[in-house]
């Protein structure tokens, strides 16, 4: 019997930033067996990638999978980045036509196993202006330096 071995989600943290991420949807990947053993492995790229749909069917663009190299000699390349489908019920295809139709973009943000299948998890989302940008980082800034005097307040008295 295989061991279940727990495989860390992959995240998207580009997408936290040049996103503010709305309503997440839980979608099916289509992949190949190498692409699935390259996602468990975790050499996944989410950066850059998003959803679009064609033919009233979902599509992921842009993710790319890096094949194990015990792999490589079956498919004879290092690296996949070519458009796959995604799983989703009628009802959340409705829900991302809706949005897409108001301007939204169908962002990645984590890709995590559920049991035997590899899941993705789609956010709506609305791209941030060059100054929304700016006040995020200033505002992690400040957090991280609110935390730094808390710690050190502890070592003064």
């Amino acid at each position: 019997m295989k061991k279940d071995r727990e495989v860390k989600p992959i995240v998207n943290r580009r997408a936290r930033f040049d996103y503010e991420l709305g309503e997440t949807i839980s979608a099916g990947l289509v992949l190949s067996g190498p692409e699935v053993r390259g996602a468990r492995l975790g050499h996944v790229r989410l950066t850059g990638s998003f959803a679009n749909i064609k033919e009233g069917e979902l599509w992921l663009t842009n993710m790319s999978i890096t094949i194990p190299p015990t792999a490589q000699a079956v498919t004879g390349e290092k690296e996949l980045s070519h458009a796959r489908k995604l799983l989703v019920t009628k009802k959340q295809l409705r829900e991302i036509e809706a949005a897409k139709q108001q301007g939204a973009t169908i962002v990645p943000t984590r890709l995590f196993t559920n049991g035997k299948f590899i899941k993705l998890e789609l956010a709506i989302a609305k791209g941030k202006k060059t100054r929304d940008k700016r006040q995020t980082i200033q505002r992690r800034e400040q957090d991280i330096e609110t935390r730094r005097i808390i710690k050190n307040k502890g070592r003064d008295a």
